[in-house]
């Protein structure tokens, strides 16, 4: 089976393992704790903390654990929101955010707050001018805007949309689930959100860092873990193995060049060997991993599930099923095709022979559901 969907969630990078099995035997104790074990469990988990502190280019006591990375924006919108009541009450946010970022929108809007939605291009990203004005406005307490799509990979234009939030004196969070241990951490957010098993780190390992300087207040009941942020018991062991996954993806950076060139590949492939296919996204400023084309004709489902009968592991960049018949909400702000849409996000370690492979069985497979629903080509 060829695993393509890296977006989701890449597979636990070897030396996570050897970490997490380390760390189940030596770092299982409470950190809070004063005795031994406890104390020996704070070592791994202050070292865990300073490692993936570094590749943020945060401090050590700017980052805190979650839960996942959907907590960490959850806590990272709406702590920041919260913290910044005085300010004003008005949230900015990108069209084509995580839907965890429009949830917690969502929620700030029930409460009496206001949410402005800036708009995107064809190729995903935001327009950068509409939203430096959209930060600019009285009484806007946060921005967000992640560093690429999780559907598409389009690379927003976070540098520019930093300098206006500190322009306005607006905190930015900054969304960079797809890109941390791919590409740089890109300067000026005030709060970054993060999750371990997109670089290959443990499932359960969110990551929330809040700048020092930033107001910030937990929406949680307040509790003694995690700089008073997050309640609960700190998973040592899952902390410890993510940040050796980051530190052995950092050190692999060669191999992110390496997927961008097969993805390139898929990009020219696709449109030239299958008819009425649009390729979506931006071509170049993109994250290194991600690409997505939609197939006239074709139910993305049937599509889906030929290639997993084929042996690919492929998503649909569309959350659209057969239960909810509602497309992707990127796909959607973005005004492209959503019929058909295969989203294909390649692991580190892709082999070039398994994308030869998917590139050669995919027109034969669309051109067999085409015929199969009466359409000819």
């Amino acid at each position: 089976m060829a695993y393509f969907d890296a977006a989701s969630t890449e597979p636990l990078h070897p030396q996570a393992r050897e970490a997490l099995l380390m760390a189940l035997e030596t770092g299982w104790a409470d950190p809070a704790r004063l005795y031994g074990s406890g104390r020996r469990a704070r070592l791994l988990l202050d070292q865990g903390r300073a490692e993936i502190a570094e590749v943020l280019g945060a401090r050590p006591d700017e980052v805190v654990f979650t839960t996942s990375g959907t907590q960490a924006v959850h806590l990272g919108v709406l702590g920041t929101l919260h913290g910044r009541r005085r300010a004003g009450r008005h949230l900015v946010v990108g069209a084509v955010e995580h839907s965890a970022v429009l949830h917690a929108a969502q929620l700030h809007e029930r409460d009496g707050g206001t949410v402005e939605t800036v708009g995107v291009g064809r190729t995903g990203a935001v327009d950068a001018a509409a939203f430096a004005r959209a930060v600019s406005a009285p009484g806007t307490a946060l921005a967000c805007l992640q560093t690429a799509n999780h559907e598409v990979g389009t690379l927003q234009p976070v540098a520019e949309a930093a300098a206006a939030c500190q322009d306005a004196g607006v905190p930015l969070l900054v969304d960079a689930a797809q890109t941390v241990g791919r590409l740089p951490v890109p300067p000026g957010w005030s709060v970054l959100v993060a999750s371990a098993h997109k670089w290959g780190g443990p499932p359960g390992v969110g990551v929330l860092a809040v700048r020092k300087g930033t107001r910030y207040r937990s929406p949680l009941p307040e509790d003694e873990r995690e700089a008073r942020r997050v309640p609960g018991f700190e998973n040592v062991p899952g902390v410890l193995a993510a940040a050796a996954a980051l530190r052995a993806r950092v050190a692999e950076a060669g191999e992110q060049e390496r997927l961008a060139a097969l993805i390139d590949k898929i990009r020219r492939t696709v449109a030239a060997t299958i008819p009425d296919v649009e390729v979506i996204g931006e071509p170049v400023d993109r994250a290194p991993h991600i690409v997505t084309f939609s197939c006239l004709y074709v139910e993305g489902e049937a599509l889906l599930r030929e290639l997993d009968k084929a042996g690919f592991s492929v998503t649909s960049g569309s959350s659209c099923t057969a239960s909810t018949l509602r497309p992707s909400h990127v796909l959607e702000a973005m005004g492209v095709l959503t019929h058909g849409n295969v989203r294909v996000s390649l692991p580190s370690g892709t082999s070039e022979a398994d994308v030869d492979r998917f590139l050669a069985l995919l027109p034969e497979t669309v051109r067999r559901i085409r015929q199969e629903a009466g359409v000819s080509w």
